[in-house]
């Protein structure tokens, strides 16, 4: 077995989209104050304190932080199984800054390496974004799924789709919508998954991308991987 992972790191100064919570991490109990030292000189971490959004980082959107509607439908109430799918990757990787993917392209992408979306799938839409442009003064201007391309999977029944970038879809011209129709049609997305190089060319896979289980929360970060068997 192979597992590959596909998550961020989380730590303090990471990048956050817009005006999202900044990541703050501080030692909040030391070993040395646990051993009664006293005014040492260095504090070694024996628990630290997180201060963070829902959406740091590797995470996944519930279905309530899609649109008002949708109230009640946070990610403490969605189904384990959305969360542990079989997945498959589509290289988007020619794409350049801001540009859109469409249905017809993915569907080509799919018969390139002669994949099918299947009902329950994970889609994960490599585009090299995090390896050229993490933390850079790009790192926000990254490719996107049109709304049409986000009603294409929906209707499929997939599970979720997955990106590199900070958001599903283009900034100001396919987001908010990519996100109205994740509700409507009651499925979801990743954002910010790394290392979908690996997976590019190799089929299918299981998804795992579990998030904690925070009552009446819009979102979670996630240890997402893929597993090869």
């Amino acid at each position: 077995m192979e597992i590959i992972d596909l998550s961020q790191e989380i730590y303090e100064g990471m990048p956050v989209y817009k005006d999202l919570p900044q990541v703050k991490m501080t030692i909040h109990n030391s070993h040395e104050e646990w051993m009664g030292i006293k005014n040492p000189k260095t504090k070694t971490p024996a628990v630290h304190k997180l201060e963070l959004g829902e959406h740091t980082g590797t995470h996944v959107d519930a279905i309530n932080h899609m649109e008002i509607q949708h109230k009640g439908k946070s990610i403490d109430k969605m189904p384990l199984s959305m969360f542990y799918t079989a997945g498959i990757c589509l290289d988007f990787s020619h794409k350049k800054l801001k540009e859109l993917i469409d249905s017809k392209e993915i569907a080509a992408a799919c018969k390139k390496d002669g994949l099918e979306i299947k009902k329950g799938d994970t889609v994960l839409l490599y585009t090299d974004h995090y390896r050229k442009h993490f933390n850079g003064v790009n790192w926000g201007n990254g490719p996107g799924i049109t709304s049409e391309a986000s009603r294409w999977l929906g209707k499929k029944g997939i599970a979720a789709f997955g990106v590199e970038t900070m958001s599903p879809g283009v900034p100001g011209i396919s987001n908010k919508e990519v996100h109205h129709i994740c509700g409507e049609l009651n499925f979801t997305h990743y954002e910010n998954l790394i290392n979908l190089h690996l997976l590019i060319g190799r089929g299918r896979f299981k998804f795992i991308g579990f998030p904690l289980k925070i009552r009446g929360g819009t979102g979670s970060p996630v240890r997402a991987v893929a597993i090869f068997e």
